[in-house]
């Protein structure tokens, strides 16, 4: 996938990038694997901001994408390479054998009129789907389950992919593109091949006015606040944050504290932490 600039007949417009789309076949979408997506402008059930600086946006659907991959014994193939507006990967439209349409992530190296297909043990090619016992050592694999049956979890962005070092006991060990080296149960399933759309990062949005189509709202600096608005504000004149740590509207610290619970379940199955 290719990235495009254009001519700089403004100045947003010069620095601005998008993607070529020149591996999207269509811009239909496959009726019978859509859903309604209700907007929540970044509130909860009663009505609470939880999510700040979110609202409007354009109106899109939800694709139903197939994370299990429980489709065993039956191949199908690829019939159209979409744009997804919910996710930062492309999405393929598989037509099965037996008649069933299905979405799935795109992997890198995937083209209309290729064939795929899910199971226990099956060929190690690209957009296959098995279980981690049967996937040799240093192949990279994509969405990945953490428990077995509950679909993939990890590595579903674009340009993501794990690497799987080897296996220990009944475990896979597993580095994630952050550094990270986790055991996942070798009965989970996981696609391989690395997540397709991989210059997805490289995009320059270059205008205000496409963020709050993507539906983003204006972000205001906390300096630029008053002092009973913001932690960072008040002062004369442009002032560093004067206090021992940047910190949110809320006052709690902002940088260099760590969120994860000390006792999440699946801490212990991290062998070397990203950091």
């Amino acid at each position: 996938m290719a990235i495009k600039s254009y001519r700089p007949y403004t100045p947003s417009r010069r620095a601005m990038t998008t993607l070529s789309y020149e591996d999207v076949t269509t811009a239909t979408p496959e009726k019978s694997l859509l859903a309604p997506k209700k907007h929540t402008g970044g509130r909860n059930n009663q009505g609470v901001i939880t999510c700040r600086h979110r609202g409007g946006g354009n109106k899109n659907r939800y694709r139903i994408i197939d994370f299990k991959r429980r489709k065993d014994g039956i191949p199908g193939k690829v019939a159209t390479i979409e744009y997804d507006p919910n996710r930062s990967a492309f999405i393929s439209l598989i037509n099965y054998v037996d008649g069933e349409k299905r979405y799935i992530i795109l992997p890198k190296g995937l083209h209309v009129g290729d064939q795929i297909i899910s199971g226990e043990a099956t060929d190690i090619k690209v957009g296959n789907c098995c279980a981690l016992n049967n996937i040799p050592d240093g192949t990279f694999v994509h969405n990945i389950e953490l428990k077995p049956g509950k679909g993939g979890q990890m590595c579903r962005a674009a340009g993501t992919s794990a690497q799987v070092l080897g296996s220990e006991g009944k475990y896979v060990m597993l580095r994630l593109a952050s550094g990270e080296v986790r055991k996942v149960l070798g009965s989970c399933r996981a696609t391989i091949g690395v997540v397709g759309n991989e210059d997805y990062s490289l995009v320059n949005v270059g205008t205000a006015g496409k963020m709050r189509h993507m539906g983003w709202r204006p972000t205001v600096r906390g300096s630029a606040m008053n002092p009973n608005d913001h932690p960072h504000g008040g002062g004369e004149g442009k002032c560093p944050v004067g206090r021992d740590a940047p910190r949110t509207p809320w006052g709690k610290r902002a940088m260099g504290v760590k969120t994860r619970r000390v006792k999440k379940e699946s801490t212990r199955l991290i062998v070397r932490r990203r950091k």
